[in-house]
């Protein structure tokens, strides 16, 4: 609908207009990724005022961030994954390298709600590790080649734009767009990961009397802006499948 609108008010096909030249499947991606840049600016911002807002909440059983991860630990059975100390905010992340569960400084001696919850969610990973989820075994096993794709599709569509431009052949454009929909493929798996950790850490936090009542409404509110961000990621990371993808579209039916 926005789309029309645009061309119906002569902003596209028009040479003022500020999508002048694009194709209609070009300009809407591209507007796409626009409004999702604005919605992830908004979910990260409401992330981090939610997170400032509960870390001045005191955890009512006065643990640490480290002794909450510890005691989920313990548990669920799990005795070879080691809690430590990374620096930064929000920093936190389960290695299934080294077996660590890594907690930031925002986290790892705070005694706060905020700090229980990330704590709790991370260790929601190593309880997916220990039980064999299988869409954490698949973002492990893409990660090597995430990296490779992430390295090369920059110089590859570069490369590939070029040999469009000057012998119509867009063979090499479609390699750098499968190397980017690799990104937005790990994107995908990353979700079901993301969203099942803050479940686990959530049930564990109820099921063992850790948090009751409104404490763990706020640690599940927290934890649920942090798992938008995700999503927000992996709708950013298809929109730039498809405006690549509309580009090298485009400039096709422009050529015929």
């Amino acid at each position: 609908m926005l789309l029309a609108h645009l061309i119906q008010a002569g902003y596209y096909g028009h040479p003022s207009g500020f999508f002048y030249g694009m194709s209609a499947g070009t300009m809407g991606s591209w507007i796409l990724i626009i409004v999702i840049g604005i919605v992830g600016w908004i979910v990260q911002a409401r992330l981090q005022s939610v997170f400032a807002k509960y870390a001045r909440v005191p955890f009512p059983g006065g643990l640490t961030g480290a002794e909450v991860a510890e005691k989920m630990l313990r548990d669920n059975g799990i005795r070879n994954v080691k809690v430590t100390h990374v620096a930064g905010h929000l920093t936190d992340h389960f290695n299934p390298q080294t077996m660590t569960v890594n907690l930031s400084d925002s986290v790892y001696a705070s005694r706060s709600v905020a700090a229980a919850a990330v704590a709790a969610h991370e260790c929601g990973h190593a309880v997916q590790h220990a039980r064999g989820y299988a869409p954490l075994e698949l973002r492990s096993q893409l990660v090597p080649i995430v990296n490779f794709s992430a390295r090369a599709a920059t110089f590859v569509l570069i490369a590939g734009m070029i040999l469009l431009a000057t012998t119509d052949n867009a063979w090499v454009c479609w390699i750098g767009v499968g190397l980017i929909a690799v990104s937005a493929l790990f994107s995908i798996v990353t979700l079901p990961v993301e969203y099942n950790a803050s479940e686990r850490a959530l049930a564990w936090l109820e099921s063992s009397r850790t948090m009751q009542g409104a404490e763990l409404a706020q640690a599940r509110e927290a934890l649920t802006w942090a798992a938008r961000t995700y999503l927000v990621a992996a709708l950013s990371a298809i929109a730039t499948v498809l405006y690549y993808a509309m580009l090298i579209l485009g400039r096709g039916n422009n050529r015929d």
